[in-house]
């Protein structure tokens, strides 16, 4: 790397002597302008001179690359460089506008008046068209020079074609050939300028010298030395080998053809020379420098090896000298490696520390073999917990000459491991002091931890459970299915923590059956399942439970007889069939507030009624009793339904926070029709024997208990309609037709649509209208054990007169 720099900067200074003498040359050349001094602006027998123009460009990019081949370069240097590269290309590309276009711009004289012109094709003060295209290029090298997101060739390749112009002004000068210092019949290139031009192609390509082309050529390495010796005789060889041709022919000592081909063998002999022994020369310091690289490889993969290594690693003679160590070696005992190299533990190491690491390799060279011990070592950053590992490093004959030995840095992990005791007992206490039994299994279901708990439920003692399957605690009878509750709640993805309580059982020591809770969670740890069974007896709690679902169901039975002793038996009247059915709600105890009634009033009349007393318990079972009682004695006075419905709101009224929905019917079997009164109740349905089952319409009116008693309330309004023989009736409360999320009219029609279906063509006698009430039932209620509220449903059943056609 020292080298490599070296040769950059030296690029750099041939960079700018060139653009120096560049620039020189430039000013020479407006002297001569300034001064009138003819060898100033012409070489002396030439035959064209530097125009002022080209003077100005020349100095313009030699002071340009001067400045741009300095190692750092500010952002003002910067400007003042781009501004010299604008101005050549500003000129170069301004003439180069003149000879295309033939118009004059009034630059070529703009300093100076030209009395040198001697074609008649020249124009004062106009330069060549070759030195134009040669500024244009310059600056444009220049530009990119400037430009450090430019790769480097954007430079370097435009300096090589400035550098060929140049070259070939010098070329035709020196072989007398002017077809290389003009472009057809137009001006000719001043030598002085074809020099310039050639010592700034130079400084252009060498002022980025570090990449691009340049910096191949400029490489410290065997290709960069090859390169420019190849380089020096491209441009050494050729010329010198056709001067000498030129001159033997101008000589006659040989024609033209002669002289090619003499040319020809002479580039190939000199190049072939060139190449072997550039061959010989590369290839001994390929071989020379392959070894080198190859020994300082082994040692730099040592020492890299060791230094990459995070423990402290060290080689020590058998005195006990340092031979290597690591970067770790030097970074935790604060000792650089120079320090170290060559001396003796007592020379670096503390006292203490030193007579511990000389104690233990004697006593690793006395045992011949390697040895291994973890210990606390004192460092300046204080104390901490290492493996050491030393071993003998062995001859081709097996005797020791080094000790070699690894320093593990184990603190972290000397600590973890002690977190990792400390966290096993508190999980060991914490599962000792929990109150239940807890049994812990693997994926299989073998027992592998217990606590005491277990001695106590289930009389084993917690290390003989271990590899124990955890069914062998169930009663035999029971453990497949236990085993099949285990694997079932294994087999899901992702198992969430359950309780179950029915059907478990645990064998206690006396072999005794115990209903048991089971608390069920799992952990995937390291890949591995563990099941977590939290078990608790409840033996006590099922008892409390068998004695609480007695008591229930003694209340219940006691609730549901007073139910019906309220409720009564409606009267079985011969001429007219009926069904009803009553369905208890399976909350509270099972007692609601529904009602139904069927009243012999003379012998062709009956009153039907119907009752639901809002809310349920025994509260609404009494005043169910309460409002039968009353309909049943009101009915009995023959009163129209409206004034009956009037006597039963005055009834309710004097209840407390209470609301009855009520429907009563007076059915006259000799006039064949129906008279009714509705309080908020929901509507009959008729199925006549010739159509469609519909309701049958009256006005509906509040229910029970809404009209203020000391005011005018709403009075309740009742409607006749005809019923032919043969109709069923259909009398029901909500808690047939009405469920949460469904609409109650569709209830509805659903009920009139069964009741049409079972009932089409059918006689409405006993055992039709039983059928039919079971069907309804089974309808509207396919979930009998979910139902919240009491049911009742009641049909009527028409008869058709003897003798007569129902569809009469």
């Amino acid at each position: 790397m020292p080298y490599q720099q070296s040769a950059l900067d030296a690029a750099r200074v041939v960079a700018q002597g060139a653009a120096l003498l560049a620039a020189v040359l430039g000013v020479t050349g407006l002297s001569g302008w300034a001064f009138g001094v003819e060898v100033l602006r012409r070489v002396p027998g030439g035959d064209a001179a530097m125009s002022a123009n080209t003077a100005v460009g020349l100095l313009a990019l030699g002071v340009s690359l001067l400045l741009a081949a300095r190692r750092r370069v500010t952002a003002g240097v910067t400007v003042v460089v781009r501004a010299g590269g604008a101005l050549a290309v500003a000129l170069g590309g301004l003439t180069a506008v003149e000879y295309v276009t033939g118009v004059a711009l009034g630059i070529d004289e703009l300093l100076f008046k030209d009395d040198t012109a001697r074609m008649a094709s020249e124009v004062p003060g106009r330069m060549a068209p070759n030195a134009a295209a040669a500024l244009m290029i310059g600056g444009v090298a220049v530009l990119c020079a400037s430009t450090a997101r430019l790769p480097a060739w954007t430079s370097q390749v435009p300096g090589l074609a400035v550098l060929t112009l140049g070259m070939l002004r010098l070329y035709g000068f020196a072989y007398a050939v002017p077809e290389l210092e003009r472009f057809g019949a137009y001006k000719g290139m001043a030598l002085y300028t074809g020099t310039a031009l050639v010592l700034l192609g130079v400084a252009a390509f060498l002022v980025r010298p570090g990449s691009g082309p340049a910096g191949l050529l400029m490489n410290a390495g065997t290709t960069g030395a090859l390169g420019r010796r190849l380089f020096a005789t491209v441009l050494v060889v050729p010329p010198l080998l056709g001067g000498l041709v030129l001159a033997g022919e101008d000589a006659g000592l040989f024609g033209t053809r002669l002289g090619t081909a003499l040319l020809v063998c002479g580039h190939v002999a000199v190049f072939t020379t060139v190449v072997f022994v550039t061959l010989v020369v590369g290839r001994r310091v390929e071989l020379a420098h392959a070894r080198a690289e190859w020994q300082v490889r082994q040692n730099e993969l040592l020492q890299a090896f060791m230094d990459h290594t995070p423990a402290m690693m060290f080689v020590k003679d058998l005195d006990g000298r340092f031979l290597a160590v690591n970067t770790t070696f030097e970074e935790s005992l604060g000792l650089s490696r120079a320090r170290v190299l060559g001396r003796r533990d007592r020379d670096v190491l503390p006292p203490d520390l030193a007579r511990q690491a000389r104690a233990a390799d004697l006593a690793m060279l006395a045992e011949g073999t390697p040895t291994q011990q973890e210990e606390l070592i004192a460092l300046p950053t204080g104390s901490r917990d290492f493996l050491t590992s030393l071993f003998p490093l062995k001859t081709a004959s097996g005797a020791p000459y080094a000790v070699c030995g690894v320093i593990t840095d184990i603190t972290d992990r000397v600590a973890a491991q002690r977190e990792v005791r400390r966290a096993n007992r508190r999980f060991l206490a914490l599962l000792e002091s929990a109150p239940d039994a807890l049994l812990i299994t693997d994926g299989r279901g073998v027992i592998v931890l217990a606590n005491a708990q277990v001695q106590k439920l289930l009389g084993r003692s917690p290390a003989d459970l271990v590899g124990t399957p955890v069914v062998d605690l169930v009663p035999a009878p029971r453990r497949r299915r236990h085993d099949a509750l285990l694997r079932a709640y294994l087999r899901q993805v992702d198992p969430k923590p359950i309780v179950l309580d029915q059907g478990l059982y645990g064998l206690s020591g006396d072999g005794a059956e115990i209903p048991v809770e089971v608390s069920v969670s799992s952990l995937q740890a390291d890949e591995e399942t563990r099941v977590f069974l939290t078990v608790r007896d409840i033996t006590e709690r099922r008892l409390l439970e068998a004695e609480r679902a007695e008591r229930f169901e003694e209340h219940r039975r006691i609730a549901y007889t007073l139910q019906h002793s309220l409720m009564g038996e409606p009267s079985s009247l011969p001429y007219l069939p009926a069904a009803h059915r009553y369905l208890a709600s399976v909350q509270d105890p099972g007692v609601g507030g529904d009602w139904f009634d069927i009243i012999p009033l003379d012998a062709h009349r009956t009153g039907i009624v119907v009752g639901d007393v809002m809310g349920r318990g025994l509260e609404a079972a009494a005043v169910m009793g309460q409002m039968r009682a009353a309909s049943h004695a009101l009915a009995r006075t023959d009163v129209p339904p409206s004034l009956l419905m009037t006597g039963l709101d005055a009834f309710v009224a004097d209840l407390a926070d209470q609301l009855v929905t009520c429907v009563y019917l007076v059915v006259d079997q000799s006039t064949h029709e129906v008279t009714l009164c509705s309080a908020g109740h929901l509507p009959v349905i008729a199925l006549p024997p010739d159509g469609p089952a519909r309701t049958l319409a009256t006005p509906v009116g509040v229910p029970l208990g809404v009209n203020d008693p000391c005011a005018a309330g709403v009075p309740f309004e009742q409607a006749t309609r005809p019923v032919a023989p043969g109709t069923t009736l259909a009398l029901y409360t909500d808690g047939l037709v009405e469920r949460p999320g469904t609409d109650i009219e569709t209830q509805i029609d659903t009920l009139a649509r069964v009741l049409d279906s079972a009932l089409k063509g059918v006689p409405a006698d006993q055992e039709g209208l039983d059928q039919t009430a079971d069907l309804l039932i089974k309808t509207l209620l396919p979930d009998m054990a979910t139902h919240d509220d009491d049911v009742t449903l009641l049909l009527i059943g028409l008869p058709v007169p003897k003798g007569e056609d129902s569809r009469a």
